[in-house]
């Protein structure tokens, strides 16, 4: 079933004028990573060889029954392959900080919202040993396509009016803190302030969706896989790119997320990129989770630009859907540009190279990052 678009309820059909708007460029000794749309870099060899494909084949689990996670390709239990994730929505301003659990996510979604304001929308996997998640605030409808194509439940403390006509059709499942019925999943923290005190646990949540019927495993209409992934014995280096493929052992989001000063730095030790950020008045540092301290770190990097729409009173609207637009990716300290397409609200978003083919992520957690089309960041 198509769910109609929560920008339509708004604006009563009419159609929305997408626009663009450029800010400064980048210095000149980095990389720019621009919205605008590139010529194609053309390379010669343009995703993995069969051979390397078909090494996944031979890869043995670690232990007897576990299988390959949809979310990050990593071995998990087998009692967690059909089980459905939660995307929870938590914000990112620097009073909103430390977080929790977000060290647990399998995907990590930053984009902005009102306000100059990010919101990230973090989805677990494995997500009901958790004893705290959060905070928690509202959702953009946005969110709720990306939460779509994971099949995932969505958890959420209300939301903006626009956004009520997307949460009330029938196959979108939500847990909010507003809600008396939901309530069970949360709780507020006393000994911080509103409203960055919200929180929910994994226990309390498996109760809340079971009270209301919610399918505790996968939906018939979700997709069995979203990322296509190399194999770990034979990892995407970007290396059959030549020299389309650019040195990206920073990556700078300033530009885009101006309140966040988001940055990552790449460890050729571990392979992954490690997430930095505003936290207070002047100063920036390591993201790190609160309840155990580890820095948040991926190891693939997905920039997607998208058109969007200023509805008022800084509230924005993104095209996510029924639309391809370009971005960039980010593994093994290099980066390429790509394209992006996503054809219905439950299907993935794809991510292709210059050459049209699928790319291929490594193994392990994903950040993306949505900018506003006609934004700037930088890399080198």
């Amino acid at each position: 079933m198509r769910i109609k678009r929560a920008f339509r309820y708004l604006l009563l059909a009419a159609v929305l004028l997408l626009c663009a708007c450029g800010q400064d460029e980048a210095p000149v000794n980095e990389t720019q990573g621009s919205s605008e749309s590139r010529e194609s870099y053309g390379s010669e060899s343009a995703g993995l060889s069969s051979e390397q494909n078909a090494s996944e084949e031979a890869d043995t689990p670690p232990a007897p029954g576990m299988v390959r996670s949809r979310l990050t390709n990593e071995w998990i239990r087998e009692e967690l392959a059909d089980r459905r994730p939660i995307a929870v929505m938590i914000p990112n301003e620097y009073k909103a900080t430390p977080h929790y659990a977000l060290s647990e996510a399998s995907v990590l979604y930053e984009a902005p919202v009102e306000g100059r304001m990010t919101r990230l929308m973090a989805v677990f996997e494995d997500w009901e040993p958790l004893e705290k998640i959060g905070n928690i605030r509202s959702v953009r409808s946005y969110y709720v396509y990306w939460a779509f194509e994971w099949d995932a439940c969505i958890i959420h403390a209300g939301q903006p009016f626009f956004v009520n006509d997307l949460l009330s059709q029938p196959l979108t499942e939500t847990l909010s803190e507003s809600k008396a019925p939901d309530s069970q999943a949360f709780y507020r923290d006393p000994d911080r302030s509103m409203p960055h005190n919200a929180y929910a646990t994994g226990k309390g949540i498996l109760a809340a969706m079971q009270k209301k019927n919610y399918s505790l495993t996968y939906h018939d209409y979700a997709a069995s896989q979203h990322f296509s992934f190399a194999s770990e014995k034979a990892p995407n280096t970007l290396e059959q790119y030549g020299e389309a493929a650019q040195d990206a052992t920073y990556i700078d989001m300033s530009s885009c997320y101006p309140l966040t000063r988001c940055y990552f730095t790449y460890n050729p030790e571990d392979g992954l990129y490690y997430r930095y950020q505003h936290l207070s008045s002047g100063t920036d540092g390591p993201h790190l989770d609160g309840a155990d301290g580890e820095q948040l770190a991926f190891r693939n990097i997905l920039v997607q630009n998208i058109k969007y729409e200023d509805l008022g009173e800084g509230y924005l609207v993104f095209q996510c859907h029924d639309t391809t637009e370009d971005g960039w990716f980010f593994t093994n300290g290099r980066g390429i540009h790509v394209t992006w397409e996503k054809t219905a609200d439950f299907s993935p978003t794809r991510f292709y190279d210059d050459d049209g083919n699928e790319v291929m992520l490594n193994t392990g957690k994903t950040m993306i990052c949505v900018v506003q089309k006609g934004s700037n960041f930088t890399f080198r």
